[in-house]
């Protein structure tokens, strides 16, 4: 089958949802994928599911669609390619979500799907990354798929209506070309500003910057034909900037990837330029959050690669002469510089960290208290409830009532 047709009608989609596109053939095999959001690799593959997904298509009527939601609750929009009363492959769009990933839905997807604990923070990330969308508009791109699979493209023609150049005056063209030198002059300077604020994780500062940050946007005013292009293109400058500044600030540059790969997606989803002003702020609050939570900068080298190995490995077995064996030290060397860096003992270190995702599951009060001690890498139940009073002064169950209440 010539699917020619389909790869423009897939273009057209991506370009209008912003949302990733799949065409795929009788068997299931990808034809073209239009993806933006890279699905992490402790998911399971979703190739795997699009033979599952053809059969039910197949089942049904020719105009039907089918409403999928996998495992890890990611949801998807299919519906098939039809001729002569037989099915020729698919259109998929997604994925999407349906509600806000918070906190309990995160706890939810790794206790379900085994999932280990360390991978908690890129997951979360890209799930915020999603689109969200209502059942109303899941139900209109149902449609419009179906439509769209059952009718041949149509190369249209564009009508383009006659303007008459408007005559500029000298002087008012001087004066905007004055103006836009102070902009770019007055923008380099709070960029900079911005990188010094963010490797601190200077929350307060960074406030007083966005003050001034609508002389950021000034420029894409300027450009008639594509003002939202133009922000856009600056907000990526600027998330760059920001992902620079935090992995100078200390932050592992695996954290600052998955930050920085999220906010690329909203900022190619943003339909407006108020949208656009909200999410530059929110955008640089965040990062700044990410350097207080996660900066390792005061650190010497060799505590920060302990502590990033630590935090991207909390469910598994980790003990002093296990750690200093991955890093080729000594476990008397590691221990006493983690002593002089930190402040505390490298177990007390494991032990928080530990505490710290344990109470996540606590708040849900639906996971077994034995269940999370082995989640979080405790292998003895007890041990666990001794360690949680020791961080908290409650055990597990005294901290589920107190939470309950």
């Amino acid at each position: 089958m010539n699917f020619s047709d389909y790869y423009k009608k897939c273009y057209t989609l991506h370009s209008i949802t912003k949302m990733d596109v799949r065409l795929l053939n009788e068997q299931g095999k990808p034809k073209l994928e239009l993806v933006e959001h890279h699905i992490p690799a402790v998911l399971s593959d979703v190739e795997e599911e699009y033979d599952s997904i053809l059969r039910i298509l197949q089942k049904n009527d020719p105009h039907s669609y089918y409403y999928y939601i996998n495992s890890y609750g990611l949801e998807f929009i299919a519906t098939g390619i039809w001729k002569n009363s037989s099915i020729h492959g698919f259109m998929l769009i997604g994925p999407f979500l349906s509600s806000i990933p918070g906190t309990i839905f995160m706890s939810e997807l790794l206790y379900k799907n085994k999932l280990p604990v360390s991978e908690r923070h890129q997951l979360h990330q890209f799930y915020q990354s999603l689109t969200i969308i209502s059942s109303n508009d899941s139900r209109k791109i149902g449609h419009l798929l179906v439509n769209i699979c059952a009718h041949p493209h149509i190369d249209s023609q564009l009508i383009i209506s006659d303007v008459k150049p408007q005559e500029r005056n000298k002087e008012h063209e001087k004066r905007d070309r004055n103006e836009n030198q102070q902009v770019i002059e007055l923008r380099y300077k709070l960029e900079k500003k911005l990188i010094h604020l963010i490797k601190k994780g200077d929350k307060s500062g960074v406030s007083k910057i966005l003050k001034q940050a609508n002389s950021l946007f000034t420029l894409s005013d300027r450009i008639p034909e594509s003002p939202i292009r133009s922000a856009k293109n600056l907000l990526l400058v600027l998330n760059t900037i920001c992902r620079i500044a935090a992995e100078q600030g200390g932050v592992h540059p695996v954290h600052v990837h998955t930050i920085s790969e999220k906010y690329a997606i909203l900022i190619e989803r943003a339909p407006n330029l108020p949208d656009l002003q909200k999410l530059f702020s929110i955008m640089v609050n965040d990062y700044c959050d990410t350097v207080i939570k996660r900066s390792k900068s005061q650190y010497s080298l060799l505590i920060k690669k302990a502590t990033e190995y630590i935090d991207l490995h909390l469910e598994e077995p980790l003990t002093l002469q296990y750690i200093a064996t991955i890093l080729h030290v000594t476990p008397s060397h590691l221990s006493r510089t983690f002593k002089e860096d930190t402040n505390m003992s490298i177990i007390d270190y494991i032990n928080d960290k530990r505490i710290e995702e344990a109470k996540l599951y606590l708040h849900q009060g639906d996971i077994s208290i034995t269940e999370i001690a082995f989640m979080v890498g405790y292998n003895d139940p007890n041990y666990f409830s001794r360690t949680f009073k020791k961080v908290t002064s409650l055990t597990p169950s005294q901290y589920i009532k107190m939470n309950g209440e």
